[in-house]
């Protein structure tokens, strides 16, 4: 294997990163709120009616604190609020507010921009190959059963 190839993981994190980067900037462009890494990506974790700080934690791949530190801060800027679990008299809920609705809506016309300036800079013809290959399920990483070309 060549030495300077970047691995499909590599690859894909750096994909991740572009995104995430250029709906930073869009956002502190025009925002005063600074959001960090981290609250984005919980941003885009979250259900529509709420998720556990345990739960957040497991899909965003960090410790309960740290997902704790980042929804903390966004229910600091009322982007976020804690509700009752309807099936835990101990656990929390984090859901939007309005104003989180809101912002949710304006994070998502920014990727949809995103992508668009990525068509225009790799094909839409890639973007929509990249989105269909992406969007198939892949299975377990541990499952023996090989696919097609194994």
């Amino acid at each position: 294997m060549d030495a300077g190839r970047r691995n499909l993981p590599q690859l894909l994190g750096e994909a991740r990163r572009w995104f995430e980067e250029g709906l930073l900037a869009a956002l502190e462009a025009g925002r005063t709120e600074p959001v960090s890494m981290t609250q984005l990506q919980l941003f885009a974790v979250l259900d529509e009616d709420g998720t556990t700080v345990s739960e957040l934690a497991r899909r965003m791949g960090v410790t309960r604190q740290t997902a704790h530190q980042a929804a903390h801060g966004l229910v600091a800027a009322g982007l976020l609020e804690q509700a009752p679990h309807p099936g835990s008299a101990r656990q929390k809920l984090i859901r939007r507010t309005a104003a989180g609705r809101r912002a949710h809506e304006e994070a998502t016309a920014l990727l949809d921009d995103l992508e668009r300036r990525l068509a225009a800079r790799i094909g839409q013809a890639s973007v929509l190959a990249l989105r269909e290959i992406l969007a198939k399920p892949w299975g377990s990483p541990t499952d023996d059963a090989e696919g097609p070309g194994l």
